[in-house]
């Protein structure tokens, strides 16, 4: 899918799939029946990476890069994830925001010439029983991403067997590689 048509989405589906050594990422079009359409990106992760990264595909064959992030440092959890394209130009940026996130996880994300998004765990309640009681802590959980009062975009995690998430992006200028990379590094990095 060329670059015009994934900007021109609003929803998109994020799935995970289940391997031994890699955690796998297939990201499709939301028909406006609410079924999965076409796929527009594939992403691997690597786990037990020294430095995280993971690689956005434009499909399972990889032979294309639509875009990717990287931690800035080995060990500083604070440090945030530059995301570039396919030729490695950033494209943004985003970081946890660990004090927030304590009790209600919370990330930052930037896409040049365009204010910070805040994104934050929707219900509080929820957040919290995550946190302190282990046994629950497969709840979905959501986020909006947004400045003020007004929604750039969500992501919301369905319930199910596998991780399965929801992407609705409100504001029509956010660059959904930049969208498509948040929404996997919600799940690939969320317990870190």
């Amino acid at each position: 899918m060329d670059l015009p048509i994934l900007q021109a989405q609003r929803r998109l589906v994020v799935r995970q799939k289940i391997t031994m050594m890699v955690n796998r990422y297939v990201v499709h079009l939301e028909e406006p029946d609410g079924s999965q359409g076409p796929m527009v990106a594939f992403a691997e992760q690597k786990r037990m990476a020294f430095k995280e990264q993971v690689t956005l595909y434009t499909d399972e064959s990889r032979q294309y890069v639509l875009a990717g992030f990287k931690a800035r440092k080995v060990l500083d959890l604070g440090s945030g994830y530059d995301v570039v394209d396919h030729a490695g130009q950033p494209i943004g940026f985003f970081k946890k925001d660990f004090a927030a996130s304590l009790l209600r996880s919370t990330w930052h994300f930037q896409q040049p010439g365009l204010p910070t998004l805040t994104g934050q765990e929707r219900n509080f309640v929820v957040s919290l029983v995550r946190r302190f009681v282990d046994s629950l802590s497969w709840l979905p959980y959501h986020f909006d991403f947004k400045q003020g009062a007004q929604i750039g975009f969500s992501v919301e995690r369905r319930w199910g067997l596998r991780d399965r998430y929801a992407v609705e992006v409100n504001d029509p200028r956010l660059d959904r590689r930049l969208v498509i990379a948040m929404a996997v590094a919600l799940d690939a990095l969320q317990s870190r």
